[in-house]
């Protein structure tokens, strides 16, 4: 996901060089969105692991 936020993000730099406004906007707004989406997740997964913790390994046969 942090992947298409930076591929978004470099759509906009590119859209904004050329001159065309309205996707360069669209492409930011697109890059910023996936991007917070990115870090929620992230938190999400460190408290879980932080919370749970790794599961025990499973006994010896």
């Amino acid at each position: 996901m942090l992947y298409w936020a930076l591929v978004f993000f470099i759509i906009a730099i590119v859209a904004a060089l050329l001159g065309f406004g309205g996707l360069a906007a669209a492409a930011g707004q697109i890059a910023q969105v996936l991007f917070f989406v990115f870090i929620v997740l992230f938190i999400l997964s460190l408290l879980y692991y932080l919370i749970v913790g790794r599961s025990p390994p499973p006994p010896p046969m």
